[in-house]
């Protein structure tokens, strides 16, 4: 089986995102409110009115915390977790994404609030600020919220017990906590598995990227919170992004089978290659939320299959050729 793929296949790519250090410091006497205004403060006159802006509603049950993670950097964990965070905010689901990536955030581009950034998770864990206040409703999605990560800070400075406050916290209020998790097992990623109920692993079709996620697997099966109390296993899924089909039926990329074989998941969802993803990063929008594009559409069955609903896979397939093109090549 692997020395098989590793002779056959051993592509490499990746890719990098810039974002802005924007970090404010806000006055005394005001507060984001979190169901307000897309401008981020404004000044509370009484406690009352305090207490009422900041009110939202808790969840009939503490919200599930999912991982959105990978081996190895440039599969796209990024653009994955922010779409299925915006989707299940789309599907009715009250969710929050929080970058895990402290010092080298990029969530926030994705969702288009690089510029609405006053406190970060750290500020929460140091009670600098408290949580309502660093979180940030999405400006399109009512149900979607967004914690994110220090740009200035190291990632040294998460502890087990303030991640824990924070996120105990978080699902008092919110049905999906989505941890955008940096790839590998450094600090910030070790802190993002150990907490999961749900994990996704985030993996190209491609031997290396696949090779370092096996990794993954097995950390987070032994490492996580839940099988040190003996609770019910973190559930695992397997996501394929960035997948070309044409380069597969050429044997360029690993087929679905072989992934499959190699990591032995269950299989929600195949992400397929698409250029509107950069495009979608530069508009700060998630391309799930580009409707008429297959890659929101996979990403809209990915999160349908994470809810449980039954949808066969699309895009997995090379595009027919017309008459024409099969006549020249």
């Amino acid at each position: 089986g692997r020395s098989r793929l590793a002779a056959r296949w051993g592509l490499r790519w990746g890719f990098a995102a810039l974002s802005p250090a924007m970090i404010a410091r806000a006055t005394v006497g005001r507060a984001v409110a979190v169901s307000g205004r897309p401008s981020g403060l404004r000044r509370i006159g009484s406690s009352a009115a305090a207490a009422q802006s900041l009110k939202t509603p808790m969840p009939a049950v503490p919200g599930r915390v999912l991982v959105v993670t990978s081996g190895k950097g440039g599969v796209g964990k990024t653009t994955c977790a922010a779409s299925m965070a915006w989707a299940l905010g789309k599907m009715g689901h009250r969710t929050c994404a929080v970058d895990f990536d402290i010092g080298l955030r990029n969530l926030d581009l994705h969702l288009g609030a690089e510029r609405r950034v006053i406190f970060d998770f750290v500020n929460v864990i140091n009670g600098e600020c408290n949580l309502n206040q660093a979180l940030i409703k999405d400006r399109h999605n009512p149900n979607l919220f967004l914690l994110a990560a220090s740009q200035t800070r190291d990632k040294d400075v998460l502890t087990v017990e303030g991640v824990q406050r924070v996120l105990d916290d978080l699902k008092q209020q919110f049905e999906y906590i989505v941890l955008d998790s940096p790839a590998g097992i450094e600090a910030g990623a070790r802190h993002a598995m150990y907490f999961a109920d749900d994990a996704v692993i985030t993996v190209n079709p491609e031997l290396s990227s696949c090779r370092d996620s096996d990794k993954m697997i097995g950390f987070i099966a032994s490492r996580s919170k839940r099988s040190e109390e003996g609770l019910e296993p973190v559930r695992q899924m397997l996501l394929i992004n960035r997948y070309d089909a044409s380069r597969v039926e050429s044997q360029e990329m690993l087929q679905l089978d072989d992934i499959q074989e190699l990591l032995g998941l269950e299989l929600i969802g195949v992400i397929p290659e698409s250029k509107a993803v950069l495009t979608a990063t530069n508009l700060g929008q998630p391309v799930v939320s580009l409707s008429e594009e297959p890659a929101a559409q996979a990403f809209e069955d990915t999160v349908a299959r994470f809810l449980g609903e039954d949808r066969p896979l699309r895009f997995i397939e090379p595009p027919k050729k017309d008459f024409f093109s099969s006549l020249f090549g």
